[in-house]
């Protein structure tokens, strides 16, 4: 009969663990889903220091499923394959480059969204996590501030 219990108790804790498990694959996706698309810079910092506005204007990244490409200027800066952990506190995101001057490291960083705006804040390259979406110099961070493009077709592009 003990034993019995004991099966059941297991049973019932990998049920639980199961559906948190499920709950937090879930939240990733829905988070996925709302990075599709192509977004413009609204705002940048790197090491500290502003991403000027020559340089930001010409910024746009398009997110496809789980890859990401940023543009400069219609060049390749970056390419990266996304993971995201909405169950975190900030919410986490690490991209592993696959193109650009950093391919082969990865990036650990942070998240959240306002409405169709997207904030994000990296270590450097094989850095750690930052805490907070700040960028002081030396501290080899970058923030970006990125809003959503409305398709062409849209009711508020007419």
């Amino acid at each position: 009969m003990r034993t019995l219990r004991i099966i059941i108790l297991i049973a019932l804790a990998l049920f639980r663990l199961s559906q948190t498990q499920a709950a937090e694959t879930d939240a990733a996706k829905k988070d996925l889903a709302r990075l599709q698309g192509e977004w413009t810079m609204v705002s940048g910092s790197a090491d500290g220091q502003p991403v000027p506005d020559e340089m930001r204007n010409q910024m746009k990244r398009v997110c496809t499923r789980d890859e990401l490409t940023v543009t400069m200027a219609g060049r390749v800066y970056l390419k990266a394959k996304i993971t995201l952990d909405p169950s975190k506190t900030p919410k986490t995101i690490d991209y592993q480059m696959t193109d650009g001057f950093t391919k082969g490291q990865t990036q650990l960083g942070i998240y959240e969204f306002d409405g169709e705006t997207f904030k994000s804040s990296f270590g450097k390259p094989g850095g750690a996590r930052p805490k907070d979406f700040t960028s002081k110099t030396g501290d080899g961070r970058t923030v970006s501030v990125w809003k959503r493009q409305q398709a062409a077709n849209s009711p508020e592009k007419k």
